[in-house]
């Protein structure tokens, strides 16, 4: 090219560039911005927004986007163990003092603990 300056792309924080795109020349690629796999940018994508096609258009812009959190993910194992240790100090406490009153207040309370945990599944 003949014209001197900046060539290349200005990719912003959290942008997804899918397989094959191809982004020619300066553009800028703005923060959180996607772009579709094999497409062709020939103009800048604006922050949180999705660019697919050839050439590629703006699909969607998103200004309230979420993040994903995947690490956020509860721990399964150690709730079904919580609930099965409680479960076994109630039957335990119920056999040593032969409270059957006692034991059924405490295993509907756990009853209720675990179909919540079933339904969240």
């Amino acid at each position: 090219s003949l014209s001197h300056g900046k060539r290349h792309p200005t990719v912003e924080n959290n942008v997804v560039v899918g397989a094959g795109a191809k982004v020619l020349g300066n553009i800028t690629l703005g923060e959180g911005s996607r772009i579709g796999a094999n497409s062709v940018v020939l103009r800048d994508v604006p922050p949180h927004s999705t660019a697919v096609g050839i050439p590629a258009r703006i699909i969607s812009c998103d200004t309230q986007s979420k993040r994903l959190r995947h690490d956020m993910l509860p721990d399964v194992n150690k709730e079904i163990f919580q609930y099965l240790i409680k479960r076994i100090a109630v039957l335990e406490e119920s056999v040593k003092t032969g409270n059957a009153k006692l034991m059924e207040k405490e295993d509907h309370e756990l009853e209720e603990i675990y179909s919540t945990f079933i339904k969240s599944m």
